[in-house]
């Protein structure tokens, strides 16, 4: 227990070279302050930052460093992520993502641990102010637990297309009120945090490129089959955005020129044939029945039902015609796939793969790798929060301008 001999040590005389006086009381608090710390973190799986936070509940000790004032004039909410400069080298950016019925925010460590997160069902009818309002309750609720110390920044991950420069959502469905809205600089304003906007899709392709199944490769290509299917394009460890920041709609490739009809204003895209909504559409084209959902339609594949099986057929075969395509032109080491779809691998995998070894040359020649995604839902919120970390912003130099 050398080093923990050396920590009190630190604790009592080197961690206040402005206080020379520091009296035994304080010195007392130091000693068992790096103690409880160290003991922590040997027995448990968890970070330094929360391991502060804990330690600071549990017994309110006074910060090092002359931070007693500091604390005395903070409420309750604050802990010792904020007050304690030992944790000050500890970074993080807090994430956020819009989902189809609730948002998530999440504060992350610079590692990709979890440190902190919350929660809210959202009613997008309700309109911009509401949402609006919404987001920014989750940032500071995150922000205020964990602390403004080390917070690099917030990332937003959005349903839709995002002019990147100037912050503004276009083209989204799912937000209604947002088109052509400066979304960016607005959240900046009301809370003078730096904020990054990235497309949902783009956020979760960054998530699995950072700690996911991406993690030790800087190019893939990321499909979220959903409701409607997504995309991300990752080169060199970086979202692939386009000259206006709309490349990687994978989801509106065309795979069948005379296809069903899309919104879009195309015929045969993607997402037409291998979503969640074009199983359900093919299931009552089969006369599956009229109110049969994606889970429905599983179930009915599962226990050997041959036209639920049929359906899923036909996403594999939509499917594998699409990574054929993006395998020939990018070339890269890695595709994957996630979403709601996903536990339907087994139905739908062996046609995708037939379909890519028979239109890929690429495919036969370089053998990439074609797998599920492993963070699930928490993808894209886990991207949204490296987005700082990626751009190299920083709270303090914000607030310093």
């Amino acid at each position: 227990h050398a080093h923990l001999f050396v920590m009190r040590i630190l604790a009592g005389r080197l961690l206040c070279p402005d206080d020379r006086r520091t009296t035994d009381k304080k010195r007392q608090d130091y000693i068992k302050w790096f103690t409880y710390r160290h003991f922590l973190i040997k027995d448990f799986p968890i970070t330094r930052l929360r391991c502060s936070f804990l330690v600071h509940q549990r017994f309110q000790f006074t910060a090092p460093c002359g931070r007693s004032s500091e604390i005395a004039s903070c409420d309750d909410s604050k802990t010792a992520a904020s007050l304690l400069s030992f944790d000050r080298m500890y970074e993080y950016a807090i994430g956020v993502d819009l989902g189809g019925t609730n948002l998530r925010a999440a504060a992350i460590e610079s590692s990709g641990q979890m440190i902190d997160r919350v929660s809210a069902s959202v009613q997008y009818s309700a309109g911009r102010d509401v949402i609006i309002a919404e987001i920014v309750t989750a940032i500071r609720a995150v922000r205020d637990t964990v602390g403004e110390s080390g917070l690099r920044g917030v990332g937003i991950g959005v349903p839709g297309y995002i002019q990147l420069e100037t912050g503004v959502v276009m083209g989204t469905s799912n937000l209604p009120g947002f088109d052509g809205f400066p979304l960016r600089d607005e959240i900046q304003r009301l809370l003078g945090i730096p904020i990054i906007l990235e497309n949902d899709a783009n956020a979760a392709a960054l998530g699995e490129k950072w700690i996911g199944a991406g993690k030790d490769v800087n190019e893939l290509v990321l499909l979220t089959l959903g409701t409607g299917i997504g995309g991300g394009i990752i080169v060199g460890g970086r979202v692939l955005h386009g000259y206006l920041g709309m490349a990687g709609e994978l989801g509106h490739m065309t795979v069948f020129p005379d296809g069903n009809p899309c919104g879009c204003g195309n015929c045969g895209c993607l997402e037409k044939h291998a979503s969640a909504t074009a199983l359900v559409g093919m299931a009552r084209m089969l006369h599956l029945g009229d109110s049969i959902t994606a889970e429905d339609v599983y179930n009915l594949a599962v226990s050997g039902n041959t036209r639920a099986m049929q359906c899923f057929k036909s996403m594999g075969r939509a499917l594998g015609i699409a990574l054929a395509n993006l395998i020939n032109v990018f070339n890269f080491p890695l595709y994957l796939l996630s979403g709601g779809v996903l536990p339907a691998w087994d139905l739908f995998a062996p046609i995708m793969f037939d379909e890519v070894k028979s239109r890929s040359f690429t495919y036969s020649r370089t053998n990439p790798r074609i797998e599920r995604g492993i963070l699930g839902k928490e993808a894209g919120l886990i991207g949204a929060a490296y987005l700082p970390f990626q751009h190299g912003y920083s709270f303090q130099d914000a607030v310093a301008d």
